[in-house]
């Protein structure tokens, strides 16, 4: 019997050193230690950031792309097309779709844009006038002075982000030019980018362990195949999700005659990408549409929204998403709650494929600890003694 098992266990090995509770305690102390240490040095990060800065929308546009036409990639290689081809008829491919792009949905977007705008205060008041004539029915009579000063101060409440969105618009000019000087510089070396990724991203993984000692080198591998798989079907899957949502809203949409209905599903299909919040935030200028063209139109909205998240829910997401990253919807809101509160509309869009990952790095580390540890052995108990059966007497 091993010596370790002879040895018999004390009241604070138990209680202490054997409880998971204690050892989570532990750990989340040691978390807040370094969070603390790294916000007193956070001034020597500062270059490095700036470095992110410059070399962050590149990186993340090819890695976008990268997982969208690799597969692509890899079953023309099958088929026999060399993979340089295969990259370049690609480019070619993505090349025409957004020429096609800037001469035919860009212009109508831009002529939708600009006549929403026009008609934007002759449609709030008629968004008031229709409020104003249900409040004023005999249902609300008792609280008709409450809900009246609930809607002015809904009014004067969007009235005041516009003017701040315009204040601001023209306060921060150079940050916007700033911006406008990255995405120009982004969109100049992505194809770069892309392109090497696209033809050497296999070896990628396999070369940066490459470094390790040997005995890590097929564990780390193992979880940077995982991490990876994670993010791509992610990617590849909320991507052509919002596609399709895109598609069945500008379709529903002017099939019942709605104004704007190209911009309406193309920003539909953009706001798709937040898991579970999109779809509801792209009908709110719907609904305001829908207000103003009569409860006829309304209807027709209410019916083309409940027919779109049956096909999503039932047989879109399930089929191409699935089960793929074992999230829980409430783990899935918070993540985008706390990544938006600090990274705004980029932490949004990240926020997901990233917990992903970094939950498949903790479970990695986890494993190796409790293989490592006797924290989490099961106790073998003591097997009962049998009791000697008497001898018979001859």
């Amino acid at each position: 019997m091993n010596r370790r098992e002879q040895t018999p266990r004390s009241w604070f090995w138990r209680w202490f050193l054997n409880s998971k509770v204690v050892t989570g305690l532990l750990v989340l102390l040691l978390i807040l230690c370094n969070t603390f240490v790294f916000t007193k040095v956070a001034y020597l990060l500062t270059p490095f950031l700036e470095f992110l800065a410059i070399v962050g929308l590149p990186i993340i546009m090819s890695g976008i792309l990268y997982y969208l036409m690799n597969p692509v990639v890899d079953f023309l290689e099958k088929k026999g097309v060399k993979r340089v081809y295969s990259i370049l008829g690609l480019f070619v491919f993505v090349i025409g779709l957004i020429v096609w792009g800037v001469v035919v949905i860009i212009p109508k977007i831009e002529e939708q844009t600009i006549s929403f705008m026009d008609n934007f205060p002759s449609y709030v008041k008629v968004v008031e006038t229709s409020v104003d004539d249900f409040l004023s029915s005999p249902i609300f009579s008792q609280v008709q002075d409450q809900l009246e000063a609930s809607w002015d101060k809904v009014l004067s409440s969007v009235t005041n982000v516009i003017q701040t969105i315009s204040k601001s618009t023209f306060q921060n000019l150079g940050s916007f030019f700033g911006a406008l000087a990255s995405v120009f510089v982004a969109i100049i070396t992505m194809p770069f980018i892309l392109f090497y990724l696209l033809r050497d991203g296999k070896q990628l993984a396999p070369y940066s362990v490459r470094v390790l000692p040997t005995k890590w080198r097929q564990p780390t591998l193992k979880v940077l195949n995982d991490m990876n798989q994670q993010v791509s079907s992610y990617i590849r899957g909320q991507l052509t999700v919002a596609f399709l949502v895109g598609v069945m809203f500008t379709i529903g949409f002017s099939i019942i005659g709605l104004d704007y209905a190209v911009t309406i599903g193309i920003v539909a299909g953009f706001l798709n990408l937040i898991p579970y919040l999109g779809s509801f935030l792209a009908m709110i200028p719907v609904v305001f549409l829908g207000i103003v063209g009569g409860p006829a139109l309304l209807v027709k909205i209410g019916i083309v929204f409940v027919i779109e998240q049956t096909l999503e829910g039932r047989f879109i997401s399930p089929l191409i998403l699935g089960s793929q990253l074992s999230i829980h919807p409430i783990t899935i809101l918070f993540v985008l709650l706390t990544s938006g509160k600090f990274f705004g509309l980029t932490g949004v869009m990240l926020g997901i494929p990233l917990y992903a990952a970094g939950k498949v790095l903790i479970q990695a580390i986890f494993d190796w600890y409790t293989d490592i540890s006797d924290l989490y052995e099961t106790p073998i108990e003591p097997e009962p003694l049998a009791l000697a059966e008497p001898e018979e007497e001859i």
